[in-house]
C-alpha cells in the first residue's frame, strides 16, 4: 500500500506558476437548472417518450434528478434526444439510456439522483464519472460541438398501469 497525493486538473492548474485558467464550466461556474414535469396516463405504453428538459449541447451536466408518483409497474430509460427539428418535427434519439437504464418508477421518488445510473449498471455505457467534466456533446462521443439543443427525456421500457406525474431537474453549467 502507498499513500497517494494526487490533484485533479482543476487543482493542478490553480497551483501552477503562472496560474492556468480553468474552463469556467468546471471551476467557479454558475449552475443552471431546467425543470420539467408531465402527466402520464395509466395506458402509457412501452416506447412512450416524455421530453422534459432542454439543454444546450455545450452544457456540462452536474445532476439529473428524477421525481415521480408511483406509476404502477413502469420503468423508464432517461436519455438524450435532439430537440425539435425543421417544421416542428421531434428530433431523433441520440442515446435513449444515456443517464439511466430501465429505472423503476413504480414507486414514488423525490429528486432521486440518476445522473450516472446507466454507467453504474453497465460499466462504460452511458454518462460515466469520467464524463463529469465534459460538455454534453463530448460526453456523447462527438468530435465537435454541433451548437444545438438536446432534450433530456424519459422513454418507458415497461408500460404504466397507473397514472401519475414524472419530472426531471437537470442541473448544468455552460
Amino acid at each position: 500500500m502507498a499513500v497517494e497525493l494526487v490533484k485533479s486538473g482543476v487543482i493542478t492548474n490553480a497551483d501552477a506558476t503562472p496560474v492556468v485558467l480553468n474552463n469556467p464550466s468546471v471551476a467557479n461556474a454558475l449552475l443552471h437548472e431546467g425543470v420539467g414535469t408531465v402527466e402520464l396516463s395509466a395506458t402509457a405504453s412501452i416506447a412512450s417518450i416524455a421530453r422534459l428538459v432542454r439543454v444546450p449541447s455545450n452544457a456540462r451536466i452536474s445532476r439529473v434528478l428524477l421525481s415521480c408518483d408511483a406509476l404502477t409497474s413502469a420503468t423508464t430509460d432517461i436519455g438524450v434526444y435532439k430537440a425539435m427539428g425543421a417544421n416542428g418535427v421531434a428530433g431523433a434519439v441520440v442515446d435513449v439510456d444515456f443517464f439511466a437504464s430501465a429505472q423503476p418508477i413504480s414507486s414514488a421518488l423525490v429528486n432521486s439522483d440518476v445522473t450516472h445510473e446507466a454507467d453504474a449498471a453497465d460499466a462504460g455505457a452511458g454518462y460515466g464519472l469520467a464524463d463529469a467534466a465534459k460538455p454534453l456533446w463530448q460526453a456523447l462521443g462527438l468530435s465537435a460541438d454541433p451548437g444545438i439543443y438536446y432534450d433530456i427525456a424519459c422513454t418507458l421500457t415497461a408500460a404504466a398501469t397507473g397514472a401519475g406525474t414524472v419530472g426531471l431537474k437537470v442541473q448544468y453549467t455552460v
